[in-house]
């Protein structure tokens, strides 16, 4: 047995009217066919859902079992269509989005309170993880957009991109270190101190920038340590086990013991960007928009601020 809403929608007119005349002008349509209809439905249930008289219908215990569930069950069918527009849309929806570290000490945390300020139905699912993570559960399909670090140009391969940021990379230093009261050092200066540096799987075209670096100034790195988050990177630099190439943003991390100095002689560059496959539900691409908007927004303000000064 099934019930059509339309039976539904007829019986809650009659429940609720308890009068087949004005439910059927309610209804729009002419009483017989829907004294017809009610015993129809009747007839399918196995139940008399109205007590009938000349002069008043009242439902029945098994009418009144019935009026609520039907009442909700006409809500929920009548709540689909807007539930579908809205996914479709971009409304409505959910986004599980991966970040590595230093994207914190930048925009991320004030653009991801402004986008569920303004897009409450849209499930914002966040995950800390490196690139390989990343891509891995891109290609798992459980993971809609991620925040990457990189070197300039070299995104991964099929995937829609937003650069967000490009800043030099910094020294971290022990505060202990000889060369730590310098205003700004040189290249020559620093090659030949031990290095702490993430390993090469985890941003490899940011590795092997940091590499290139050295061997254009025809060093070769001295590495000691490798480790994968940066916090933890800068706590090994307050232990003064070597120093570290770490992005300009992330001297916003104050450490004791740590200093941060800008290098001349082109120092190496990395970039932060979102990434996302190009078939991306309505709601990711919701959050893309969202972060072009919020990017413009932050340059225009910094282009005012440079003219101010």
């Amino acid at each position: 047995m099934s019930i059509e809403l339309r039976s539904l929608r007829q019986f809650i007119a009659v429940a609720e009217e308890l009068h087949f005349g004005r439910a059927a002008t309610r209804l729009h349509m002419t009483q017989p066919p829907l004294t017809m209809a009610i015993r129809k439905l009747e007839a399918e249930l196995g139940a008399t859902l109205f007590e009938r008289s000349s002069r008043s219908v009242q439902l029945t215990p098994a009418g009144a079992a019935l009026l609520q569930p039907a009442q909700r069950l006409l809500a929920e069918a009548q709540a689909l269509a807007p539930l579908v527009q809205a996914a479709a849309q971009g409304q409505r929806g959910r986004v599980r989005l991966g970040f590595v570290s230093t994207v914190g000490y930048g925009d991320l945390p004030r653009w991801l309170r402004a986008f569920r300020e303004q897009h409450p139905d849209i499930e914002l699912s966040l995950r800390e993880a490196t690139l390989d993570v990343q891509l891995r559960e891109f290609a798992s399909g459980d993971l809609d957009a991620g925040f990457i670090i990189h070197a300039p140009g070299a995104l991964p391969a099929g995937f829609e991109a937003l650069t967000v940021a490009r800043e030099p990379l910094v020294l971290a230093m022990s505060a202990e270190e000889a060369l730590a009261g310098r205003a700004r050092l040189s290249a020559k200066e620093v090659l030949a101190l031990a290095l702490v540096i993430f390993p090469r799987e985890i941003a490899p075209s940011l590795f092997d920038a940091v590499l290139a670096f050295y061997r254009d100034h025809g060093a070769t790195p001295r590495i000691v340590q490798e480790a994968i988050q940066m916090q933890t990177i800068v706590n090994l630099v307050s232990a003064d086990i070597g120093v570290a190439w770490v992005p300009e943003g992330l001297m916003e991390l104050q450490r004791s013991g740590v200093v941060y100095k800008r290098v001349r002689d082109a120092a190496p560059v990395c970039e932060t960007s979102l990434i996302w496959r190009p078939d991306a539900a309505p709601a990711v691409q919701r959050f893309v928009a969202h972060a072009k908007a919020q990017l413009k927004q932050h340059r225009q303000v910094s282009k005012v601020s440079r003219g101010a000064r």
